[in-house]
């Protein structure tokens, strides 16, 4: 069913680009005002890593097809394929078998139905969505869609977001389907994944309570329960912006975890920015262990946190201490780019069990966007202590979409 569908949007999505509609039916009707999705990015990465002699290059491009139909009784359908190929593959993609090489996590030679959904708005202020879908939650720390690897994260299963004075945001899924793609022995997750998530804004910050819920058939030690809490906001003071966020949770084991295990997680930001626009963050981010077990969140876009070399996509039994100091610079407008971009991130890891120092990370970035594509230059360089080994990757990356 899923290629039927996969094949159906990309003929849909060929009649739009050709200017041609589908049959004039009630139901045509809501296609023919379709929102049509055309998502492209190739992307260069290599990889250079010192326990590994092989250098790893990957030359991928990621193409995203399909539509979504205009409200039809409030109710709109969303069918969107993916499609992954590989022009320079001398990499390890996970499943490719390719081990002489680093890990680039973006396997290829693949189609795919990465959502399928009805989403209904009957309801004052509800939107229930029902199917394949993508489900980010605050910052993607603890819930995400992984959007930088070239097959997104998704969930199967049912959401209910209510926007009143309180947000109210609740979801069960029963498969993940994860960035591995359709071929992986792991790239589906089973189980029962329930994610709670309310949150009320104040004038100068907003408060959200989280409860997650991992029951998964094919990652047991990866169950758990995660209960917390997350202030978030900004403000100006004088001719400075401010922004801050405070987060605290608390896990323990769930479902078929052979573990029993109760870690914290605790979260301290606070950025600057200034009168031209140069911004500065400072912050410190605990993955809290019990020696045994460290604080995980499985379910995250975890790219975007703990350095980009991605050294700590699983976090250390002793748990792990990031201290980190971000800048960041935009342009003016200049050329054909309607923005761009620079960003400077360092890290400093540490065991949060123990005294043990993993080691520092430099991550920069270039990026300029005009107004339908980016582009995207990337640096990470990993040098290692007492934990993994030195690590160095670039990516250069151009982003289309319609």
């Amino acid at each position: 069913m899923y290629q039927k569908l996969a094949r159906i949007s990309v003929v849909l999505a060929g009649l739009a680009a050709a200017g041609v509609a589908p049959a004039a039916e009630t139901l045509g009707q809501a296609i023919r005002e379709s929102d049509f999705i055309v998502d492209w990015r190739l992307r260069y990465e290599s990889v250079d890593q010192a326990d590994i002699p092989a250098t790893a290059e990957a030359l991928t491009g990621r193409l995203r097809f399909g539509f979504e139909t205009a409200p039809l009784a409030k109710t709109r359908l969303l069918i969107e394929g993916v499609s992954v190929g590989a022009g320079i593959d001398r990499y390890n993609s996970t499943t490719n078998g390719a081990t002489q090489y680093p890990v680039v996590a973006d396997p290829a030679g693949f189609t795919d139905l990465n959502r399928f959904a009805l989403s209904n708005k009957s309801l004052e202020h509800t939107t229930l969505t029902f199917g394949r879908q993508r489900i980010v939650l605050d910052d993607t720390r603890f819930v995400g869609n992984v959007a930088w690897r070239q097959n997104e994260q998704t969930f199967d299963g049912l959401r209910a977001q209510i926007d009143g004075a309180v947000k109210v945001d609740v979801s069960w899924s029963n498969q993940v389907n994860r960035v591995f793609g359709p071929d992986s022995p792991v790239g589906r997750w089973h189980g029962e994944v329930v994610l709670s998530n309310l949150s009320h804004a104040f004038r100068f910050v907003t408060l959200t309570g989280f409860y997650y819920f991992l029951d998964l058939n094919d990652a047991a030690t990866a169950s758990s329960n995660t209960l917390g809490v997350r202030l978030a906001g900004n403000r100006t003071l004088g001719k400075l912006g401010s922004n801050y966020a405070l987060s605290y949770a608390r896990q323990t084991d769930a479902g078929a975890n052979p573990a029993s295990f109760s870690v914290p997680y605790t979260l301290v930001e606070g950025g600057l920015t200034f009168n031209r626009k140069p911004n500065v963050t400072l912050g410190y981010e605990r993955m809290g262990s019990d020696g045994t077990v460290g604080f995980s969140t499985p379910l995250a876009t975890l790219h975007a946190f703990q350095g980009w070399d991605d050294k700590f996509l699983a976090t250390p039994a002793s748990g792990i201490d990031d201290r980190y100091l971000k800048f960041g610079y935009p342009f003016r407008s200049r050329g054909p780019f309607t923005s761009l971009s620079a960003l400077a991130w360092y890290h400093d890891f540490a065991s949060a069990q123990g005294s043990t120092h993993f080691g520092t990370e430099v991550d920069l970035q270039l990026v300029a966007r005009t107004k339908k594509i980016a582009l995207t230059l990337k640096y990470a360089t990993y040098d290692a202590d007492r934990l993994y080994t030195d690590t160095d990757k670039i990516w250069l990356s151009m982003d289309y979409t319609l």
